[in-house]
């Protein structure tokens, strides 16, 4: 009793590879959103005396990274006194405070006033290098202004 040589022998189908758990990726980045989160988290605190350094974003970037990377670093930022409000509003409505829009529209406006200044001091005649960054500031601040307001608390 010949089998048939023209006849395909099944092939054994290979097992299900198991799915890869939801926070496995991540957990292999751990180190690099800590340090992300950490290095954020340093230059927001260097823009709270430096001006022309924002504050708010780096310090939104590291509350980002942490529930990446850091959860006790997440759960301090959350409960902080000061930035901990501004990143519940962020996280919940995408809504800046109105003080935090006028301190950075503030900020963006002496830092243009500052980089104008110098510029005709020091005679700078390349009007597009002092342009641009007044341009991106002023694309920020229209930005920010459009941004909700939180709810009152």
């Amino acid at each position: 009793m010949d089998e048939n040589p023209r006849t395909p022998t099944p092939t054994p189908t290979p097992a299900p590879t198991p799915a890869r758990p939801p926070g496995a990726r991540r957990a292999r980045f751990r180190w690099a959103w800590w340090l992300l989160a950490y290095a954020a988290l340093g230059l927001g605190l260097l823009g709270v005396v430096l001006p022309g350094l924002p504050t708010v974003p780096f310090i939104l970037l590291s509350a980002w990274a942490a529930a990446q990377g850091s959860e006790r670093l997440h759960r301090w930022l959350l409960a902080h006194p000061r930035f901990g409000p501004m990143i519940r509003d962020w996280q919940e409505y995408g809504a800046v405070a109105r003080r935090s829009k006028w301190m950075a529209t503030g900020a963006m406006a002496a830092s243009a006033a500052i980089l104008l200044v110098l510029a005709w001091l020091t005679g700078y005649a390349r009007w597009w290098a002092i342009a641009l960054p007044i341009a991106c500031m002023a694309a920020v601040g229209a930005w920010l202004w459009m941004r909700p307001e939180p709810p009152p608390r």
